[in-house]
């Protein structure tokens, strides 16, 4: 029997309904876990409202006729569906969804964190040590240092020389990433040219900061337009927004106006995926400008999404006495020369088009707003036309290609960025199947999507038979309208149809990967795309980002040949894209590609060509230390303890098999920043993976030790024989002032040290593994205690 998942409801019984209902249409036999007897019976009960005729049962029955729906008492992890014997089984996490088991601790800020995708790290990716350069990283290996075993990370460099970081000093290697994935030089362990390439792109990093900051300065000095604050008819606007604004909206919304009501020129740049909210970010500053009596201009790179946008304006501006109009192939010769004058004259208020903006014979009266949609896809003569209409106006330039938060932080206070991050209100995340080539699924899925009424993209990626496939799959599905789309079609041909499909003209485009840049049409709502181990993981990504734009259930069936040998490149890329269901996917290693994309269309070739020298995420360090240091940010480095015991610290291969969990459990615990923090991690560990060896516990407590000596100002613990060794980071009147207090309070146990750099010794009397572990947090502890209330006072 071949076996299907089962779709996720997320506590939503409408899509409860709608999937029983399909089921029942097809005659299934249908079983209903619900946790528990109460579950059950009010489950039974809300059905039954929807015209769901179920019963409940206590017991496990012997037979289910076709049809009928039974609601028991029980758990599963995940249900599923047999279609050969017509028979469903539908679990309580489906149902309900996943119960947390940790209160979800509140998102801060985010201030470049050190990488975060060694999760991801796997034997044989190229890694970069900030020190050592580029190598390659072999895998975590434990190695007994006199007496005890620690795990290190192994990592290859030129000419098979290794070198092992211990796991709790993670933060000083990262992946190399690069778009394309490129394959890197490795550098020589005590070598010099790691120096030197690393040299040279902080010169330049520093050049282009200068430069940046530059023109920062001079668009501060210009004096632009102050807009007005909010009119009553601005939040009577706002209030008819018929969603939940999302945090991250709320921010860039009232950074827009923020600007827009200062003296200089606006110039920001706005970064979320698709269906964010971007737009109405852009309405809201188009609205504030119109009330102000100013023009505003909307540029795009295609017509269809000129007449998208011209639909969503006119929309949002119908019970305001607003002129919204589009400029565009789609009008006549005659239509064009009138909206021209009006625009000259002022009668227009809004004006949405493509690069025909941009050509000689536009004139505004009064432009004030100008919104660019996409800019990286403008040619170099229409961005340098771009440039002029700039000038002295307001500019808010709109992306969905991700620009990373490191970025975004090295970047703060030379280049205005707002990023929506959070998916709107009742967002489901794509369900995601990853399955052999099948026919009969196909039509189902197809079927699916048609009886509620919505519209899917089958992705054919091979030109010359992209007309044979249609045939085929027309004759699977005679019931759906088809069209084909690909990018040997001309323009006008090719934005027709999309104009045809957007407009409900037909129910299944077949197309190529053409679509994965392109409309944002919220009726489709499964994707089903053949080969799709042929594709990279971005782009796989990104296709898939094509569904999932309302509040509806999407799917995605990433299908492959029957009976084909997967590479393992492309089984990893599969599965990759199934794991990365969550919202937010695309600022995990699954678009990392993409954020490099981001990143060289927003820096330029050269820089481009930098961030391959030495990888992604040390380029952001250096351009962040770059411009903190033109603009006189004195930066305090921060203090990363070394801690150096005699006790065994490591995850054996017994208690974690699987290297990918060892690896994400170890990131953590070195990225531990709080004694609350190393709590809860203790606790969830024990909850995923049993009983915690004492091993495991000591590195546990090691990263408890490194939070009280960072507080501390502490840069070392060496330990020798029975006595421990700690430095501090910094030599100042403070350090010493708090010195003298630990050894008027610890008069036995510590000895100040006549060293350089303030230090004192201490004595713990035999102990060993987690006792001495335990002893030295609570002697660091109430060091803790006493510099705070000395800082108080």
């Amino acid at each position: 029997f071949k076996f299907q998942s089962m779709t996720r409801f997320y506590g939503k019984l409408d899509l409860l309904v709608d999937e029983i209902s399909r089921l029942k249409r097809k005659k299934y036999r249908i079983a209903i876990l619900s946790g528990n007897s109460a579950r059950g019976k009010q489950l039974v009960h809300a059905l039954q409202e929807k015209k769901i005729m179920a019963s409940f049962t206590e017991k496990v029955v012997d037979e289910i006729v076709p049809g009928q729906v039974i609601v028991m008492p029980g758990t599963l992890e995940q249900g599923f569906e047999v279609p050969e014997i017509g028979f469903a089984i539908i679990s309580d996490v489906e149902v309900y969804g996943r119960p947390s088991k940790h209160k979800p601790r509140q998102k801060s800020p985010i201030r470049g964190k050190k990488i975060t995708s060694h999760q991801q790290l796997r034997a044989g990716d190229y890694v970069v040590h900030i020190t050592h350069g580029i190598g390659k990283y072999l895998g975590v290996k434990s190695l007994e240092v006199g007496g005890c075993i620690k795990d290190y990370f192994t990592i290859s460099y030129q000419g098979g020389d290794k070198l092992y970081v211990p796991t709790d000093q993670v933060d000083l290697i990262q992946k190399y990433i690069v778009s394309g994935g490129a394959r890197p030089k490795l550098n020589k362990l005590g070598g010099n040219d790691w120096n030197k390439a690393k040299s040279k792109v902080q010169q330049s990093v520093k050049e282009m900061a200068e430069e940046l900051i530059k023109l920062y300065a001079a668009r501060e000095s210009v004096k632009g337009f102050s807009f007005s604050k909010d009119t009553p008819w601005q939040k009577e606007f706002e209030d008819m927004f018929p969603y939940e604004e999302t945090p991250d909206q709320l921010v860039a919304i009232n950074d827009v106006k923020k600007d827009m009501e200062s003296e200089r020129p606006m110039d920001r740049l706005l970064c979320g995926d698709v269906g964010y909210g971007k737009t109405e970010v852009a309405l809201r500053g188009a609205f504030k400008a119109v009330m102000d009596s100013k023009q505003v201009a909307v540029l795009v790179p295609t017509t269809i999404l000129a007449e998208q946008h011209y639909h969503t304006f006119s929309e949002r501006f119908s019970s305001f006495p607003v002129r919204v109009e589009v400029i565009s192939r789609f009008k006549s010769v005659s239509e064009q020369k009138k909206i021209i004058t009006d625009l000259k004259t002022g009668q227009i208020d809004i004006i949405i088009g493509t690069h025909r903006l941009l050509q000689k014979d536009v004139k505004f009266k009064d432009l004030g707003f100008l919104i660019i949609d996409e800019e990286q896809r403008f040619g170099v003569s229409h961005k340098e036309k771009i440039k002029r209409l700039k000038k002295n106006v307001d500019v808010l330039t709109l992306t969905a290609t991700p620009i990373p938060r490191t970025l975004h932080m090295a970047m703060s206070g030379v280049r205005d960025m707002s990023i929506i991050e959070t998916p709107p209100e009742d967002r489901f995340p794509i369900q995601t199947y990853v399955v052999e080539h099948n026919e009969s699924l196909i039509r189902d899925a197809i079927i699916r999507e048609l009886s509620r009424g919505g519209q899917v993209y089958y992705v054919y990626n091979r030109v010359e038979t992209i007309l044979e496939e249609m045939h085929k799959l027309q004759k699977l599905v005679p019931e759906a309208r088809m069209a084909v789309a690909h990018g040997q079609m001309n323009e006008d041909e090719l934005e027709d149809v999309m104009l045809g499909f957007y407009d409900h003209k037909f129910d299944v485009l077949v197309c190529t990967t053409i679509i994965e840049t392109g409309l944002d049409i919220p009726n489709v709502n499964t994707l089903i795309i053949t080969s799709a181990d042929k594709l990279g993981l971005a782009q796989l990504y990104q296709l898939r980002g094509r569904v999932g734009r309302s509040s509806r259930q999407a799917f995605a069936y990433l299908t492959y040949r029957r009976d084909k040998v997967l590479s393992e490149a492309a089984e990893k890329r599969l599965s990759a894209i199934r794991e990365f269901t969550e919202f937010g996917a695309g600022f995990k290693i699954a678009l990392k590609d993409l954020e490099i994309r981001g990143a060289g269309n927003l820096l330029g070739a050269e820089q481009h060509g930098h961030m391959m020298t030495v990888g992604y995420d040390l380029y952001c360090k250096l351009l962040s230390q770059a411009v903190k240091e033109l603009k006189g940010e004195k930066e305090e480095p921060e203090v990363q303890p070394v801690i150096e015991l005699n006790v065994s610290a490591y995850i054996s291969d017994e208690y974690i098999e699987d290297m990918s969990q060892k690896m994400e459990i170890y990131r953590r615990i070195a990225a531990v920043s709080s004694l609350e923090e190393a709590a809860d991690l203790e606790e969830e560990v024990e909850d995923r993976f049993g009983d915690i060896p004492e091993a495991t516990r000591n590195l546990i407590n090691i990263s408890r030790l490194k939070v009280l000596a960072k507080k501390l100002n502490i840069s070392s613990i060496i330990q020798q024989g029975d006595m421990f060794i700690c430095k501090f980071a910094r030599d100042d009147s403070k350090t010493l002032e708090m010195l003298a207090r630990f050894s008027a309070a610890f008069q036995k146990q510590i000895t100040i040290m006549g060293t350089s750099t303030p230090a004192f010794t201490l004595k713990t009397r035999g102990l060993k593994g987690y006792r001495l572990l335990t002893r030295l947090e609570k002697i660091l502890g109430e060091m803790e205690s006493m510099q705070e209330t000395y800082s108080v006072v």
